[in-house]
């Protein structure tokens, strides 16, 4: 006994090797390390550039404002805030009125832990996508965003880039890739290809919002589902990237491979879930212009950023849309490769900085940013 003793003491037993990330949309969260109490705002800034607001309200929303803003902002307060509220929950109203009709007596497509609507054809498929174009529209402009800067690159790249002279069916892509700002995104491309989405899966119980999201197809994530018997979100997306590929008249859907948003200045690491299928993808740059307001939703609070945000009286899109991507050999071979080098185009032709920081820094300098202002 001593003997086997002494041979487990030199040669441990090897550790368990972590199985390659097969479910990239459901890895756990990295353990959020504690605020840095020690750095000055200017130095967090720095740090964490890509969350850094940099508009007239400050960080967090809660700047001091000229009386120039102070002024304007009580006008938007008083006028503009509950006409585009009242406007906006008609809008919301009407469209889930619209959903439910063209849903009454139909039962949702259910398949993969998921439920939708977006599978359906028909006259009302095409009312529910058509009126769903529109009506975003509407509402992007009750917020003040009267007009959209919208230009295209065609310029073909071998092995990376084909333009629309390509043959058709080649250049269906499998997924809308975009970077991700703020919550406006959701309705501009809604407003432009009507896709689905990834959401929460509470998003389907919302009042209102819920029979929406399965209209528009959204693919649920349930993170506290571990059994080794479901295929995972992961899974899911992949199937229905392949079926977009391969199917014209299938629901397209939309992935932020952020992951989270930025300030609209910065690119962070891109997950691998849009990549997975090895389908050509198309990549979509957003921007939000301001010249007192940021729509960008990064180190402000929800409820603070709607209610500043309606209140302004212009507000600005551009959109730029790159040619479609279609994924080399290597590519193919290599998800990581594949999303990374996307990510590159991305911000050579969007002018965009690359960050290498994540989710988990974002609630860092969140926590830090916050406990610096409350002890002012």
């Amino acid at each position: 006994m001593d003997s086997e003793l002494k041979v487990l003491a030199r040669n441990p037993p090897a550790s368990a090797q972590p199985e390659s990330d097969a479910r990239p949309f459901l890895k756990p969260e990295p353990e959020t390390p504690r605020p840095e109490s020690n750095l000055t705002i200017e130095e967090m800034e720095k740090k964490y550039a890509a969350y850094v607001r940099n508009d007239v309200y400050g960080p967090m929303g809660r700047g001091e404002l000229p009386w120039a803003e102070k002024f304007l902002l009580g006008l938007g307060l008083m006028f503009l805030l509950p006409a585009r509220v009242v406007a906006g929950m008609t809008i919301l109203v009407v469209y889930y009125t619209i959903c439910r009709v063209c849903t009454a007596f139909l039962a949702p497509n259910r398949e993969d832990d998921q439920e939708d609507y977006a599978h359906m054809g028909g006259w009302r498929r095409l009312v529910i996508l058509q009126s769903g174009r529109f009506l975003s529209r509407v509402v992007l402009f009750v917020f003040g965003f009267y007009w959209f800067s919208e230009s295209c690159i065609g310029t073909e790249v071998d092995g990376e880039l084909n333009s629309e002279s390509a043959d058709e069916d080649v250049e269906t892509p499998g997924a809308i890739v975009s970077n991700h700002v703020s919550y406006i995104d959701i309705l501009y491309h809604m407003s432009s290809s009507f896709p689905s989405f990834v959401s929460k899966r509470s998003v389907a119980k919302i009042p209102l919002v819920g029979l929406i999201s399965k209209c528009l197809g959204c693919v649920y994530v349930q993170r506290e589902l571990k059994s080794s018997d479901f295929k995972g979100v992961s899974g899911v997306i992949t199937e229905r990237v392949r079926e977009a590929h391969k199917n014209k008249q299938a629901p397209k859907i939309m992935l932020f491979p952020e992951g989270t948003t930025t300030n609209g200045d910065y690119l962070l690491p891109f997950k691998t879930g849009a990549f997975l299928a090895k389908a050509p993808v198309l990549p979509v740059i957003l921007k939000y212009p301001y010249q007192r307001f940021s729509p960008a939703w990064d180190s402000i609070s929800g409820a603070r950023h709607v209610m500043i945000l309606l209140c302004q009286f212009v507000n600005y899109i551009e959109v730029l849309k790159l040619p479609v991507y279609h994924p080399s050999a290597q590519d193919k071979e290599d998800p990581k490769l594949y999303a990374e080098n996307v990510r590159q185009l991305m911000a050579r032709e969007g002018n965009l900085s690359l960050s290498d920081i994540g989710l988990a820094e974002k609630r860092v300098y969140h926590a830090a940013l916050n406990g610096l202002i409350s002890e002012r």
